[in-house]
């Protein structure tokens, strides 16, 4: 048999051995955790998540959400809103009279609670309060989505403009406190659109009786009024002398709490 000679096996040693080496480091996976470094650059960060669970932010404000009726009375939430978190929640309107003032007394203050605690329309219905909760819940809803509506950004932003005056552009709704009447209480919501009034309309309105007829004629002259007026400064509509005033003066607060 043929012998090989020690300087060949020696040389064929070291030529495998460089190879198995090369090979090796052509293999090093692509997910080591210092590539992204060695390569320089930083694995990309996890998108932040904003307090409203990624959905669009809620404007800064007062905004009434839309009435929900229920089985023993409407139900319409208020909410005030700050750094895009809701501050304070509130019922403006809730079922009453007889056994229906007990449980309002007792849910209203819980759903307030949870509303600011969760800082959505995601809350527990109240044990006993099947029908107020679930109104709550929906006017609820319907306030928080007119706040994002206030707190989306405009369309046009690239108008060349430099988005100067986006903030003073933007709308904001705003609702007014409601004003007592002999007839009922008054409470009057406003859009403001680069510091003019674009809509008025009342929320509440004296109702039940003779007030329906007064009502439905003397509220829209009296929204139209605010518009063209832009402010509280609106003459009483005839025959409605109580219900005028109640408008003029939850419009004056809404109108405070707009700014303007």
């Amino acid at each position: 048999m043929r012998k090989s000679h020690p300087v060949r096996r020696a040389v064929l040693a070291t030529a495998a051995t460089v190879s198995g080496i090369v090979l090796l480091l052509s293999l090093k996976p692509a997910s080591d955790p210092g590539s992204a470094e060695a390569a320089g650059g930083a694995a990309p960060p996890a998108a932040a998540q904003s307090p409203q669970g990624g959905s669009q932010p809620i404007g800064d404000g007062t905004v009434t959400g839309d009435a929900a009726s229920t089985q023993y009375g409407a139900v319409q939430v208020r909410l005030t809103v700050s750094g895009g978190k809701i501050t304070k929640a509130e019922a403006v309107q809730a079922p009453k009279g007889g056994q229906s003032d007990q449980v309002t007394s007792n849910a209203v203050p819980r759903l307030n609670q949870a509303a600011v605690a969760a800082q959505g329309a995601e809350i527990d219905a109240v044990s006993g309060a099947t029908y107020t909760s679930a109104g709550y819940k929906k006017s609820l809803q319907s306030a928080l989505d007119k706040a994002r509506a206030a707190g989306a950004p405009e369309s046009g932003a690239g108008d060349g403009g430099g988005g100067g005056n986006a903030g003073e552009a933007q709308a904001r709704t705003v609702t007014g406190d409601a004003a007592q009447t002999q007839y009922g209480p008054v409470q009057v919501r406003v859009t403001v659109s680069g510091g003019k009034i674009t809509k008025a309309e009342a929320v509440q309105a004296p109702k039940g009786g003779q007030s329906d007829q007064v009502t439905s004629n003397a509220v829209p002259k009296l929204n139209q009024a605010a518009v063209a007026a832009g402010s509280a400064e609106i003459d009483a509509v005839s025959g409605a002398t109580y219900t005028s005033a109640g408008y003029k003066q939850s419009l004056q607060s809404a109108l405070d709490k707009a700014g303007g």
